[in-house]
Order: structure tokens, then C-alpha cells, then sequence
């Protein structure tokens, strides 16, 4: 039976929120109207993201790793201060390399953040990370396990549905977002929580998503205001079942990104102050043009062929 969410009063059921991301604006497409909601109705909510996405560019020269990683860290903190979130932990890992990450320490890692925060409803990816993305992938891996390891709240996975796929099938065909098999055509009964957000509420999730200007303007001028207005309205979940087996968060290949990398603008938003959580820390890349399985653009890049945003390094 779905849990359908339109206002505050029905967002208090979801309790403390901890939502846990692989890069800055996965949590803005994919539940920013789930956090508002429950921020507006006194609820708290955390946002955890692995990496700053450093590798997200097509022109590392002008956005090498370290100025991109400043400037996506004030995006998201800029983006997060619009929809009242400003509890944000940052877990370290370099873009591009969660996969090759050893599990145990970040499974160790998340477990210890939810037994801080003593999550009601903890949501990130599904195993198919959304669009196939390594990062996406492992992350969702960490979390089932520390979820099971801790068994503490409700465990919900990200989707998208028979009707989104149906809806958004000639955009997706144009601008190569999701990765082979994909979107999921999770059937409307399989859905636990459906967001839904009014006119007044897509304007909030617009605004969040526009503080991420490096990855998220170019598309809107390519795409259109009113499509992609309309492209993520209803943020859908899925149950997590009560235990799986473990993925192995090696060999996911290397299709990347949430959405195809836009050129990048240089557009940088007031900071706030974020907790950074110890984990492998990011180091300089002299290769930095290799997208392969880093980057590849978590936010909207600007349509390129399948065959190019596909490859491997």
C-alpha cells in the first residue's frame, strides 16, 4: 500500500529523516520534496554525501578537482539551506572511486552515523543506483548493510516508475540519463512512498536544484524550463526488504552520473559550515579528463551520444 505525501501533517509520520547520497544534487533530484516537507513538519533530517563530485566537468582545465570540490560543496549547502536541512555530513571519498573503496569501512562509517542519529526513515539509492552509477550503486550497498547491521528505522530505495518512464521515454531517448535496463519500471503497488509536490513546493525543489548551477543550469537550457519542471515532480520510493544479500560493490561497471554533464558554469553560492566525517581522502588526478566511472557528470550534462557518455576509460 503506498504512503502518498502532499503536505507537513502526512511528512510527520516519516519521523527523523537521514537521507545518504553518493554526490551533491543526487538528494535535490530525488528527495528534495520528501525533505521539506519533513523539515516544515518539525521534523529532523540529516543529509549525508560521499564524495563533492569533484570529476564532474567536461573542462577540468578551467574546474580542476579542488576548485570544483569548493564550488559544489557552497552549491549543495546553498541548495540544502532552501529546503531547511542544515544538519549535511560529508564522508571524504574521492568522485569516482566509492567501488574501490574497502566496504567494511564505509558500511562502519554509515552504521555509526545512524546510530547518532537514530534515523524513523533513512532513503538513498536501490541497488540499481538510480541510472547504474558505480558510486550510486556502492552507496546503496554501505547503507543496506549498516541498515541491517544496526537495525534501527525504515529503510527506503529511490525509484522511478512504470508511468515516469512512459511519460519521459522521447527525453530519455535524447539525453542519455539512464544507463542499460534502465529506468526502473517499479509497478505503482511496489511503491511505499510517493512525494508529491504542488505547484508551490516544485518551485522549492527548482530553487534547490538551481543552487547547483555547475550541473544543473546547461540542462535546463537545453531541456526547457517546463520539462524539466515537470521531470522529477513525484519523488517515489520503494521498501527495502528486510534482509538481501549483499551486493559486491565491485564490477558495476562504468556508465556514469545521475544525468548527462552539462559545461559548467561558474557560479558559486553563499556557504554555510558542513560536518566532514573522516574517510579516504580525495587526491590529486593528472588524468583528471578520464571520465570513465568518476564522474561523469552526477548532474545534468549536456546530451552527448550513448555511445560516449557509455565508455570505459
Amino acid at each position: 500500500m503506498t504512503t502518498h505525501i502532499a503536505d507537513p501533517g502526512a511528512a510527520r509520520a516519516l519521523g527523523t529523516v537521514l537521507g545518504i547520497w553518493a554526490h551533491p544534487d543526487d538528494e535535490a533530484y530525488l528527495s528534495a520534496g520528501l525533505m521539506a516537507l519533513a523539515r516544515a513538519a518539525g521534523n529532523d533530517v540529516t543529509c549525508v554525501t560521499a564524495t563533492l563530485g569533484e570529476r564532474g566537468t567536461d573542462d577540468p582545465v578551467t574546474w580542476p578537482p579542488d576548485r570544483l570540490a569548493r564550488t559544489r560543496r557552497l552549491e549543495i549547502e546553498a541548495s540544502l539551506g532552501i529546503l531547511g536541512v542544515d544538519d549535511h555530513r560529508l564522508l571524504g571519498y574521492e568522485d569516482g572511486t566509492l567501488s574501490q573503496q574497502p566496504a567494511a569501512t564505509g558500511i562502519a562509517t554509515i552504521a555509526g552515523i545512524i546510530e547518532d542519529v537514530h534515523p524513523d526513515t533513512i532513503v538513498t539509492f536501490g541497488p540499481d543506483g538510480i541510472t547504474g552509477h558505480p558510486d550510486h550503486r556502492t552507496i546503496s550497498a554501505w547503507t543496506t548493510a549498516a541498515w541491517e547491521r544496526t537495525g534501527t528505522g525504515r529503510l527506503l530505495y529511490a525509484t522511478t516508475t512504470a508511468a515516469f518512464a512512459d511519460e519521459h521515454a522521447e527525453l530519455h531517448d535524447r539525453i542519455p540519463v539512464f544507463g542499460p535496463g534502465l529506468p526502473l519500471r517499479t509497478r505503482d503497488a511496489d511503491v511505499a512512498v510517493a512525494v508529491e509536490l504542488d505547484d508551490e513546493l516544485l518551485d522549492r525543489k527548482l530553487a534547490a536544484l538551481r543552487a547547483q548551477a555547475t550541473q544543473v543550469q546547461p540542462l535546463i537550457a537545453l531541456m526547457g524550463e517546463e520539462v524539466y519542471r515537470r521531470w522529477w515532480r513525484t519523488e517515489s520510493f520503494r521498501a527495502a526488504p528486510a534482509h538481501r544479500p549483499q551486493p559486491s560493490p565491485g564490477g558495476l561497471g562504468s556508465f556514469g552520473g545521475l544525468v548527462p554533464r552539462p559545461a559548467l558554469l561558474r557560479a558559486v553560492a553563499p556557504r554555510r559550515d558542513t560536518a566532514l566525517i573522516g574517510a579516504a581522502p580525495r587526491r590529486e588526478d593528472p588524468t583528471a579528463t578520464r571520465d570513465g566511472g568518476t564522474s561523469r557528470g552526477r548532474s545534468l550534462r549536456a546530451a552527448r551520444s550513448d555511445d560516449e557518455v557509455r565508455r570505459s576509460p
